[in-house]
């Protein structure tokens, strides 16, 4: 059987020295109650930077700019409706915004602007999702 492979793009945005996070809904398939940066899958045919743009206004309401790449990493994970096993590449990018105002959508339970500081401490309590774990830890 051929390896399925998907896209992910995420953005780590940073208002007033804090960073964007987004906490996963209890009930969740995926990494619950886990702290995640915004974004999600890239639709086909959809470019990335159009993806991150969609899914930042789905997750948080906020409109972005995107500003540099920060990494990229690899997720590999079973599709929830399928079964199948999917392989993804992550692109994480640097964004700005020109608020930090968020309306969060019904797939997170909360938001919360972090200290680079915070976040060490969430990644040391395992409270962050392997991507943005694995993004901070760099």
């Amino acid at each position: 059987m051929n390896d399925m492979w998907g896209l992910t793009v995420r953005g780590i945005c940073e208002y007033d020295d804090k960073i964007l996070l987004l906490k996963i809904r209890s009930n969740s398939a995926h990494d619950a109650g886990k702290w995640e940066i915004p974004g999600g899958k890239v639709k086909k045919c959809e470019f990335f930077d159009e993806a991150l743009k969609r899914e930042y206004k789905e997750e948080t309401g906020l409109n972005i700019n995107i500003d540099s790449l920060y990494n990229t990493i690899q997720k590999d994970y079973t599709a929830c409706k399928t079964g199948e096993k999917i392989k993804s590449i992550q692109i994480i990018m640097k964004v700005s915004a020109d608020s930090d105002e968020i309306v969060i959508s019904d797939e997170h339970d909360m938001y919360g602007w972090f200290t680079k500081e915070e976040i060490r401490n969430m990644i040391e309590n395992n409270e962050l999702t392997p991507p943005a774990k694995e993004s901070f830890c760099r």
